[in-house]
């Protein structure tokens, strides 16, 4: 049977953080039935902040819910279907203005979006001044870049491939069971960036076990464009 198409969006401007991590951090977060996937025998968690534009829910435009940020953080994973592999993320969190958005997919999808005030920042001109912004406690942390205004391709094998060329999702649903959705989108051009800024505190917003990023500076920086996305209804492994 063919899944349902659950949600349609734009996502436009994600950036994306990528930081090399101890696999040993995020044993306990992988979904049963899945494995760590790996980029040059390293393992990555990525802070990544986008906004969602023209949303609809079952091809449904919800008033004031088309428009919004989204910040989260995630890793990434594979799963064997047959002779191959299905690659995907998990989310440790993902953080929205909208309370609405937080219901339906801690309800529905099993995943773990947070509630929180939130802005963002579109500068376009010459370079692409993008940042996101959200609070928590009332501190404001920041995800912000500076990036030339002339995308590029991805290259076949770089690791800006590895981190956006994942178009499953999962969640653990209970102990036994994995919740798995497919996440439809074309190759993204990319941004190369010239300065970021990263203000948070990742033991704050995410738990003890990633109190470690607050002490180590990014792998890689960039700006993806975006497109088009579709997310369709989830199954259970």
């Amino acid at each position: 049977m063919t899944p349902k198409k659950f949600l349609t969006a734009e996502w436009r401007k994600l950036i994306m953080a990528n930081y090399e991590i101890d696999p040993g951090i995020l044993k306990k977060y992988v979904p049963v039935g899945t494995e760590l996937d790996t980029w040059n025998n390293k393992y990555y968690v990525s802070l990544v902040g986008f906004m969602f534009l023209k949303t609809k829910l079952l091809g449904v435009t919800i008033p004031f819910h088309s428009n919004f940020p989204e910040v989260n953080l995630r890793f990434y994973v594979r799963y064997r279907s047959g002779s191959d592999w299905k690659r995907g993320v998990v989310f440790i969190n993902e953080f929205v203005p909208k309370s609405a958005i937080t219901f339906v997919a801690n309800n529905l999808y099993k995943e773990r979006y947070v509630t929180y005030t939130m802005k963002h920042k579109w500068e376009i001109d010459d370079k692409l001044s993008i940042g996101y912004y959200w609070k928590k406690n009332s501190e404001w942390n920041k995800l912000e870049v500076i990036a030339n205004s002339k995308s590029n391709e991805l290259k076949v094998g770089s690791k800006e491939e590895f981190i956006t060329e994942h178009y499953w999702g999962y969640s653990s649903i209970g102990k036994n069971k994995t919740g798995e959705y497919e996440v439809a989108h074309p190759r993204w051009n990319i941004y190369p960036v010239e300065t970021h800024i990263i203000d948070c505190d990742f033991k704050k917003l995410y738990g003890d076990d990633f109190n470690i990023l607050n002490y180590k500076q990014p792998a890689s920086v960039f700006l993806a464009e975006g497109s088009p996305v579709t997310i369709f209804s989830k199954k259970i492994l």
